[in-house]
């Protein structure tokens, strides 16, 4: 049985609605008595000396919000002349370089840089536009595409337009618009009504009509999804991803599996995502630095509680084992020990 399998249990966790972001669960908070120049002055230290000393580097950045992060960024050029990510990459090099640059970029311009890593080159990375399109806040992505245009000089629909294509891009370029319907209140009799929509356009008929899930599960608020998983499994007697799963293939069913997976629950589809980053042989830095740093001061301490509730360890532990020097440090930092 897959872990998604149990509705009840996943759709009873207040904190799945992407709709509202808080940062009451994350495991990064402002810290009191923070004092920019102090911090300046020590990262200079750690910086120009002989010698970088990562330590200071480490607990500077990983014990302040990204906007004290954005203030000393500002205080330290003021000083310096220089970039403090200039004096990073300088000074740093491979995923601990990574990591620490990604900690003192702004969070809506770090999204929209890995959206255009992402693209860039030969081939496409499908899955890391699956993960950012299908669990950030409208918010979020209305930021990202103010981001991305600023940095590539047009608009986020267009590069997604040159990048991928077929129904996986219909879909992604709804997702971009950030325009998902966010009213709290359920309507049950249209839940119930796109249950069956979905039902005939999939289960129900000789080949799939895609345009209806992606309509529904693009536009409609998670409050409202979440009913119709319920009412679908009423109608069905199986989980809606598992009929997308037997009814849809390729990019455009990992996406809508990816929607439904957040509809559920957020921190569950997270740990899922860096447990498979850590399983078998190697790790892949890439999902851990941007799950890590992004969730951080989001919901990064229910992620750490459900990755330990699916596969009985804590997450910390499981980086210990299978993240070392300064790269892992500083992901152990983010994380915190504990649930």
């Amino acid at each position: 049985m897959s872990v998604w399998d149990d509705l009840d249990l996943l759709l009873d966790n207040p904190s799945s609605s992407l709709t509202v972001p808080s940062s009451a669960r994350g495991t990064v908070k402002d810290k009191g008595n923070f004092k920019v120049e102090e911090d300046v002055s020590a990262l200079r230290k750690a910086i120009e000396g002989v010698g970088t000393n990562e330590k200071t580097l480490i607990e500077v950045l990983t014990q302040r919000s990204n906007a004290q992060r954005q203030l000393i960024a500002k205080a330290y050029e003021k000083a310096t002349g220089r970039t403090l990510i200039a004096d990073l990459k300088g000074d740093t090099h491979g995923d601990f370089e990574d990591l620490l640059v990604a900690l003192v970029t702004p969070p809506a311009l770090y999204d929209c840089r890995e959206i255009i890593k992402a693209m860039k080159g030969a081939g496409t990375t499908e899955s890391t536009l699956t993960e950012i399109f299908a669990s950030r806040s409208n918010r979020q992505i209305k930021e990202m595409a103010e981001a991305y245009l600023a940095e590539t000089g047009r608009s986020m629909s267009q590069g997604l337009q040159s990048e991928v294509s077929g129904d996986y891009r219909s879909a992604l370029l709804i997702l971009a618009e950030g325009k998902r319907d966010e009213n709290t209140n359920v309507d049950t009799a249209k839940a119930k009504a796109d249950a069956q929509a979905l039902y005939a356009a999939g289960e129900k008929k000789w080949g799939t009509d895609e345009a209806k899930f992606i309509d529904i599960l693009c536009h409609r608020s998670i409050p409202q999804l979440r009913q119709t998983l319920t009412e679908y499994k009423n109608i069905s007697k199986k989980t809606l991803e598992e009929s997308i799963k037997s009814e849809i293939s390729g990019n455009l069913e990992t996406l809508l599996v990816t929607i439904v997976k957040c509809v559920m629950n957020v921190p569950a589809y997270f740990a899922e995502q860096l447990y498979e980053s850590m399983k078998g042989a190697g790790t892949t830095e890439s999902i851990l630095t941007r799950i890590l740093v992004s969730r951080s001061e989001i919901d990064l301490a229910d992620i750490k509680v459900a990755f330990k509730k699916l596969y009985g360890c804590s997450l910390y532990s499981r980086l210990e084992s299978e993240v070392s020097g300064d790269y892992g440090k500083t992901l152990k930092s983010l994380c915190g020990q504990g649930e």
